[in-house]
């Protein structure tokens, strides 16, 4: 037995729990090296999700790009171009390694995210167009087009949904937008139905972020320092995502879903995003151990996926059972005057800020490329 295999315990329990485990990662040199593979092969990972701030970190690292900078330069193309050549190019690969998976599964799991230009957070008709142009490129039915959950987001999630589409819903925080992205992905499976598509080939998940509240949140308890806040520091988050999946179990149980999955229809999954620990008081496997539940996906990082695999503790199902506790912690920092609907309304627009400011340094990293190589990339 591999030590990779020998460390495989906790993710082969969580996956048996129920839980798909995605990479929150990619890069060229993950893709060449087999490491994608292997990681699929040995650590139970079966799929990817990328986002601006991935690629950013990958291409501006120039790494395994440097062929196809060169190609991309002689032929002159403006930056925006490149750098969707190249992001769709490491998409696509992954898509091929993890196709085995997702026939395995039949389309449920082997998916790789791309995200839609951030630029576009808040423009409807322009994030249609973009994820139609994306899911052309990638041209892998293992592709999922990533739309942030902005209020701009929500029809064209519907849109795409309903062009038959598979879609991650990203940045979504709180529990009142939550509901409306389902309610989104609903609407847009009524839409394909009524054009006469298959609906059991598309497919969605919806990423509730989750280390970024109790970052925020557990901000403002220490600037209160009483030994009530300070009580409540590292729990707002994991109440937040129980209280998603309560909320994903009702809609999913409900008459509207029912005639859907009377045609065949799949359950938009929650995917918990942003599972890796920021505060370091925390165990590292915080985000992953306490959000076990059946038909989810938790997108790790690497470093999260080896704590996870080194010492995680998986216990059965951490998320069901807690409801009225995630209830009472969440009015609890209400009670307190830390309020809910300006926090996450907060993390929101930072979300798109910070994707957007990432995408704008690729950009850069990718002109400065191309340049170099005597193109001026307008």
């Amino acid at each position: 037995m591999t030590e990779a295999t020998a460390g495989a315990g906790a993710l082969k329990h969580l996956s048996d729990e129920g839980v798909s485990i995605w990479l929150d990662d990619l890069s060229r040199r993950r893709i060449t090296s087999g490491n994608l593979a292997e990681l699929v092969a040995t650590r139970h990972v079966v799929g990817v999700t990328t986002n601006p701030s991935i690629f950013q970190a990958a291409i501006g690292s120039g790494e395994g790009y440097e062929e196809q900078l060169a190609d991309l330069a002689v032929r002159g193309v403006t930056v925006d171009e490149a750098v969707r050549m190249m992001t769709t190019a490491d998409v696509r690969a992954a898509a091929d390694i993890l196709h085995p998976v997702y026939t395995a599964t039949g389309g449920r799991d082997g998916r790789v995210s791309i995200e839609v230009d951030p630029r576009l957070a808040h423009h409807t008709e322009a994030t249609i167009a973009e994820a139609k142009q994306l899911a052309w490129l990638v041209d892998r039915p293992n592709v999922m087009i990533k739309i942030p959950a902005t209020k701009a987001g929500l029809p064209a999630i519907t849109e795409v949904i309903g062009l038959g589409i598979s879609v991650n819903v990203t940045l979504i925080f709180s529990l009142e937008r939550y509901r409306e992205v389902m309610d989104a992905y609903l609407a847009g499976l009524e839409k394909a139905a009524a054009k006469g598509l298959d609906l059991s080939a598309i497919h969605s998940v919806a990423s509730f972020f989750v280390s970024r509240v109790d970052s925020e949140i557990d901000k403002r308890l220490t600037v209160l320092g009483t030994d009530a806040a300070l009580a409540l520091k590292g729990r707002a988050a994991l109440a937040n995502a129980r209280l998603a999946y309560e909320a994903y179990e009702e809609v999913f149980a409900g008459d509207r879903w029912t005639a859907l999955a009377g045609a065949r229809a799949n359950k938009q999954r929650p995917l918990w995003a942003s599972t890796g620990v920021k505060d370091p008081a925390y165990k590292d496997t915080l985000y992953v151990d306490e959000l076990v539940a059946p038909g989810t996906v938790n997108t790790m990082p690497q470093a999260t996926l080896d704590a996870t695999a080194d010492h995680g503790q998986i216990t059965g199902n951490t998320v069901t059972g807690g409801y009225a506790q995630a209830r009472a912690d969440l009015a609890a920092v209400e009670a307190l005057g830390i309020s809910y609907d300006e926090v996450v309304t907060r993390l929101e627009d930072e979300g798109v800020a910070k994707f957007e400011t990432a995408w704008q340094d690729l950009l850069d990293a990718v002109t400065k490329s191309l340049s170099s190589k005597g193109v001026d990339a307008e």
